[in-house]
């Protein structure tokens, strides 16, 4: 018995075999991850603002975890792997900028791009895309010499509140005008907050997730 824990030991820490346990590892960080971030939300959302047994509840809360750590666990194993690949052919034999786009690339046309999308998915890559136009703002302005000190300032402090701003303003007319254009999990939000108020009753379902 020792002789085989010695062995699986062994392996495991063999350099040779670093970047496929990295895969492994990878994916079961990324099924973790999503299953923390999911399962809380999922629990409140559907508790608060679903109808259906108890049975029911439980099924559509479970259902949307998994696909959420399945998602991540898929994604990160497609994006490690196609950077070792990548790597591993490479001329120079070793990472480069392109790399990373480019596994990145087939990685979310893999996961997210293909077929008809759940909420779940939706939301996920909703949400990297918000983070990436924050990113490539502070990126745009960056020191480096090309943006004049007083412009760069004015940009940096204002650049926040014109989004905010413009973001809600532009989702309050969508939802106005054009409701059957936003998400619904956001579209069922906005009515719940802001249009059933003008009922005689309060109702807590109808919201979903």
């Amino acid at each position: 018995m020792n002789g085989i824990k010695k062995t699986i030991e062994n392996t495991v820490l063999d350099p040779q075999f670093a970047d496929l346990f990295a895969i492994v590892k990878g994916a079961r960080n990324g099924f973790t991850y999503g299953a923390k971030i999911r399962f809380p939300h999922a629990l409140v959302m559907v508790f608060l603002f679903r109808s259906g047994t108890l049975r029911e509840k439980l099924q559509i809360i479970l259902k949307a975890t998994f696909q959420h750590a399945r998602n991540l666990a898929t994604f990160a194993t497609v994006y490690k792997a196609m950077m070792l690949c990548l790597r591993n052919t490479s001329t120079e034999g070793k990472e480069s900028s392109s790399h990373t786009f480019l596994a990145g690339l087939v990685g979310g046309y893999m996961v997210f791009g293909r077929g008809i999308q759940s909420s779940v998915n939706q939301q996920i890559v909703i949400y990297v895309f918000a983070r990436v136009v924050l990113a490539l703002a502070r990126l745009s302005v960056q020191k480096d010499g090309s943006i004049p000190p007083e412009f760069r300032e004015r940009v940096t402090n204002n650049a926040w509140p014109v989004f905010a701003a413009l973001s809600w303003a532009s989702v309050m007319w969508l939802y106005r005008w054009h409701p059957e254009t936003v998400q619904p999990s956001l579209r069922s939000s906005m009515k719940y907050m802001y249009d059933l108020v003008h009922l005689t009753h309060w109702p807590l379902h109808g919201v979903e997730s």
